[in-house]
């Protein structure tokens, strides 16, 4: 994926997944730990493919520039 605003979109979703957890009354389940878990792992690479592509995008202006 590589369209900021479909990663961003997607971010929002999984974070507000993450909100919904731990506004459930009771406590998590096993199951419930491991989603959790592997949401904030997906969190962060989408996170970090952003930074990526600003990171391009940035070195092909100062490219441009520079040219």
């Amino acid at each position: 994926m590589t369209n900021p605003a479909a990663i961003k979109s997607e971010v929002h979703q999984l974070i507000q997944l993450q909100i919904q957890t731990f506004k459930q009354p009771a406590g998590l389940t096993a199951a419930e730990l491991d989603e959790y878990g592997h949401r904030s792992k997906k969190i962060r690479v989408l996170y970090a493919e952003l930074d990526r592509l600003g990171r391009e995008k940035i070195a092909q202006q100062w490219l441009q520039k520079a040219s």
